[in-house]
């Protein structure tokens, strides 16, 4: 079983930056897509950013532009750099990944989070 533990997150002003990591327990090379949730109170889950094997990325419409999703499968590792962040960013951020091409549902355990809190 593949384990998730997110780090990096933490208490930033608006406009400043964070850099979270998502480190896999295993490898991370056969789960085709990697992918970065965020779910703030009181809000549904929304996935933030997605990153295919191959490299390419997607993102939702509110980080575009902000946010940069990179993958590292000989560490095992998911990275989001976070840019120019807002109040309206704040929210327990977590990773996951779609096994398969046809998958659009996150396949693996769902690790604690990392809070991220952005002040106005």
């Amino acid at each position: 079983q593949v384990q998730l533990v997110e780090s990096g997150g933490g208490l930033v002003q608006a406009g400043g930056s964070l850099r979270l990591s998502c480190a896999a327990s295993g490898s991370i090379y056969r789960i085709n897509r990697m992918v970065w949730y965020r779910r703030a109170p009181g809000k549904q889950r929304e996935l933030v950013a997605t990153i295919t094997t191959g490299g390419s990325t997607n993102y939702a419409d509110s980080v575009k532009g902000r946010f940069t999703i990179s993958r590292d499968n000989a560490r095992n590792t998911v990275y989001l750099e976070m840019n120019s962040l807002k109040p309206e960013d704040t929210a327990v951020y977590y990773c996951n990944g779609f096994r398969n091409v046809g998958d659009y549902v996150p396949s693996l355990a769902w690790g604690q989070g990392t809070q991220v809190t952005v002040s106005s």
